[in-house]
């Protein structure tokens, strides 16, 4: 009885320690994902090897970028969209998410709302356009946009300032993009 227990115990405890963090869809301040400030274009194809990348037909060569790229899982969910740098050797310059596991260690994603922005991150900013409304973070790159057709009836044609007190807590997130360049 007593080895079976050690033996449980063993078996518990070694494989516990075995477990990985999966860090594929984590987003942090230098990073998303698998990717960083430095990547450049030419390793996307190795670093998605097990997805779809999908280039503009603009796109000359791995190292001469411009268009889109965008990246699908193998069964056809859509990941990110990257915009390149226009520098003799092309990094990261944008890029949109799609997929919700993408997430902040706050647990803010996608499918959050502008309550979820407020309430787990701290905003820097709020900018108006005339269709959508950006809400810029302090110490991050990552920033959403919020169209203001979530917003109430008065503000959607008011091309004046919003404040983050106006944006209601419901708003649904149009894009999630981190600019690195």
């Amino acid at each position: 009885m007593r080895t079976a227990i050690g033996l449980s115990l063993f078996i518990l405890i070694f494989s516990s320690c075995n477990q990985e963090v999966n860090t594929d869809f984590d987003i942090t301040k230098d990073h998303l994902g698998p990717l960083s400030k430095t990547t450049r274009i030419a390793q996307l194809d190795s670093i998605f090897a097990k997805d779809s990348i999908v280039r503009s037909t603009a796109m000359m060569k791995e190292e001469t970028a411009s268009g889109k790229i965008e990246v699908y899982e193998k069964g056809g969910a859509h990941l990110l969209s990257i915009s390149p740098t226009n520098d003799s050797v092309p990094i990261i310059e944008n890029i949109r998410i799609y997929d919700p596991r993408y997430s902040t260690v706050e647990g803010v994603n996608v499918m959050s709302t502008f309550k979820d922005i407020k309430d787990k991150l701290v905003i820097k900013k709020v900018i108006t356009s005339m269709n959508n409304v950006v809400i810029l973070l302090k110490d991050s790159d990552l920033y959403f946009t919020i169209s203001k057709e979530e917003l109430p009836a008065e503000m959607r044609f008011n091309n004046t300032d919003i404040d983050v007190v106006q944006i209601p807590d419901k708003a649904k997130i149009k894009y999630m993009m981190i600019g690195w360049n």
